[in-house]
């Protein structure tokens, strides 16, 4: 493996959000979604598709927070992975059920993703990925494309098991940014980080992975072009986590981040640092060690 570049095992591992009311989202995340709460403690509840660790989104409950301005750099949306079509048609199952908003579905090519907000407007992707072996590429790069999804025939796939939570499988497959500029973006997911390039023709946006993946990272300056950062008691992401499969690569990102005079603080929970604009990102040896 180049020494540069991220370990193909590399995932999205957690997500911590900062919420306007801790009950209200967990009616959204759990009660809606299925996710099943792991431990509580006070304002913050951790929780996961499995209901044991290790988590995939800690809430934490601060008044105010959810609603950055329009016009800043933080989180767009998280991507959360159903391990099959029959999953996620459940899932589709369960918003129509419940007359759940979808603000889209889109046929991606290398996935099928539902579109929807929590409780404080921030944006959800609920997705399963087609096999590799039938992603469309252009050159080097994948081709992810925007068309009509057959609702019809995932919820067809999805039929023949009562709901009860989501898929226990389940897990955060992406994050998406509102970054200042993609020249920054790109600075420092791929220079320092060592992410890869999956696609860059999409106006306005760039796509980033390890280990061949269609992307891991989205960053995008649709309403963040040259923007400040929100303000930390309103912006809805604390941190989002990198896994790694090996103290040994995690080290490696370490370096790279030290050599280019990145901020650097280890501590219980891995190496945290943030990103060109603000975001902070921690580094650490997760047990799941796939994409």
């Amino acid at each position: 493996m180049n020494s540069n570049r991220l370990a193909a095992t590399t995932s999205i591992g957690a997500v911590h959000l900062q919420v306007s009311d801790l009950q209200r989202s967990l009616s959204f995340y759990r009660d809606l979604l299925g996710f099943r709460v792991i431990r509580s403690e006070g304002l913050d509840a951790w929780l996961s598709a499995a209901g044991e660790e290790p988590d995939l989104i800690r809430l934490t409950e601060l008044a105010g927070a959810g609603r950055p301005p329009p016009r800043a750099t933080g989180l767009f949306h998280v991507a959360y992975r159903a391990p099959g079509r029959a999953a996620l048609g459940r899932w589709l199952r369960r918003l129509l059920d419940t007359k759940t908003t979808l603000q889209g579905a889109s046929d991606h090519g290398v996935s099928e993703a539902l579109y929807l907000a929590d409780p404080d407007g921030l944006g959800v992707e609920l997705y399963r990925d087609r096999p590799r072996d039938r992603w469309p590429f252009r050159g080097e790069y994948v081709a992810m494309v925007f068309e009509h999804l057959d609702t019809a025939d995932l919820l067809a796939q999805g039929e023949g098991r009562r709901w009860d939570s989501a898929d226990p499988a389940g897990d955060i497959g992406y994050v998406h940014l509102c970054v200042s500029s993609l020249e920054g973006a790109e600075t420092f997911s791929v220079d320092t980080l060592g992410f890869n390039i999956m696609q860059r023709d999409f106006p306005g946006a760039l796509f980033l992975a390890a280990g061949g993946y269609h992307h891991h990272l989205g960053a995008n300056i649709w309403r963040s072009a040259d923007a400040a950062p929100a303000p930390e008691d309103v912006s809805p992401l604390v941190n989002y986590t990198l896994g790694m499969s090996s103290a040994r690569d995690a080290a490696a990102v370490r370096a790279r981040l030290e050599t280019a005079g990145a901020p650097v603080e280890e501590n219980a929970r891995g190496i945290g640092t943030r990103d060109n604009d603000g975001m902070t990102l921690i580094v650490r040896v997760s047990r799941k060690g796939v994409e």
